[in-house]
């Protein structure tokens, strides 16, 4: 398939996202509530995505998000560096010392193991990014002057405020205008959405938004509850759907929003935390491609699978234009970044592409 992308060549990046980038706090193999140290690591769904786009397969990516200017906000730099990931785009606010004015956000999450569940605990309410407004972003300089080549987004960062649903908008009109394909996750999670407009005010923003978006992300929460779309058997995303009911619903979403050259989710079985079973599929072209099915992954961290499985989506169909090749780099790689800790991949691409081909576990050296 093509998909028109810009020559690399005429951009300063392969790909950038806006969103939020939290600190991330974890416990290890411990819980929060008893917790008497943590590891930190930086994550958030937008980022993730560009990140493992640079880290794993070799982009040139760069982030568009704003920090308080404080101590935590140079942490967060420091490990957006370790990540090789741009930081010239980041917008920096005075704040008060003590964060009544703006803050960097916080995300307290673990692991999960068996039968007890990963949890997560957010603390990110009035953070810098979530205050920024269209005029705070010169987004002509950054698509139509810098040039870029692929934009990331999605329903986590809209769902921020009222001032990031602005933003948002904003953003994806400006990339279309200056050529630059849009990815966008919907990502949709109720308690964000709950003190802006609820589900209601969820539709309103991602409906304009879709209709910008070359491909889009989703679980079948996430087309229900986002877009509107349901399916035979959905039952508003209370019930998880079939194979045959995923491939209606990214079927349906491409029929209602004819400018989505792809679509595409993650099909996730979860018998246990730490035992799940893993693939994906993509609409493309009017066909369905499914990837290869992992069985019983053993899961040591499950957070930023979904966005893994994205940046190698994305990674196979700007390299290859290939939808078959793209769902199995994204399946294989979401699977990878499952196990081992924090939000973002830890894999390489050499280890993506031996997984594809069916690469086993044996030790290598």
């Amino acid at each position: 398939m093509n998909l028109n992308l810009k020559p690399a060549d005429q951009c300063r990046f392969d790909a950038v996202s806006l969103g939020e980038i939290m600190l991330r706090f974890d416990p290890g193999e411990g819980r929060i509530r008893t917790a008497r140290s943590f590891r930190v690591w930086e994550g958030g769904g937008e980022y993730n995505v560009v990140r493992g786009l640079r880290k794993c397969f070799g982009m040139h990516t760069a982030v568009i998000t704003a920090f308080a200017e404080n101590e935590v906000g140079k942490l967060l730099e420091d490990f957006i560096l370790q990540g090789g990931v741009d930081t010239s785009l980041i917008k920096w606010v005075k704040t008060d010392g003590i964060g009544r004015v703006c803050r960097n956000g916080l995300n307290f999450t673990e692991r999960g193991f068996g039968v007890r569940g990963a949890l997560g605990c957010s603390d990110r309410a009035n953070t810098a990014i979530s205050k920024m407004t269209p005029e705070d972003f010169d987004f002509d300089y950054i698509f139509g002057t810098l040039g870029v080549r692929w934009f990331h987004t999605g329903g986590i960062y809209a769902a921020l405020s009222e001032e990031s649903c602005e933003t948002i908008l904003a953003a994806i009109k400006t990339a279309k205008k200056y050529g630059t394909i849009v990815s966008y996750d919907l990502n949709y999670r109720p308690s964000m959405w709950s003190a802006i407009g609820g589900k209601e005010k969820a539709q309103q923003v991602n409906k304009e938004a879709a209709k910008y978006v070359d491909v889009m992300i989703g679980n079948e929460e996430d087309f229900t509850a986002c877009l509107g779309l349901e399916v035979e058997g959905n039952d508003s995303g209370l019930k998880k759907l079939n194979l045959d009911g995923y491939k209606k619903m990214i079927a349906r979403a491409v029929e209602t929003y004819p400018n989505f050259k792809v679509c595409a989710t993650t099909l996730r079985t979860v018998k246990s935390a730490s035992l799940n079973d893993w693939s994906a599929l993509c609409c493309a072209d009017g066909e369905i491609y499914t990837s290869r099915s992992y069985a019983d992954i053993e899961v040591f961290d499950r957070v930023g699978g979904g966005d893994s499985f994205a940046s190698g989506l994305i990674y196979g169909l700007m390299t290859t234009g290939s939808p078959q090749t793209a769902v199995d780099y994204g399946a294989a790689h979401g699977a990878l970044a499952m196990t081992t800790p924090g939000d973002t991949s830890m894999a390489s691409r050499e280890e993506v592409e031996a997984l594809m081909k069916g690469g086993g576990a044996r030790i290598k050296r």
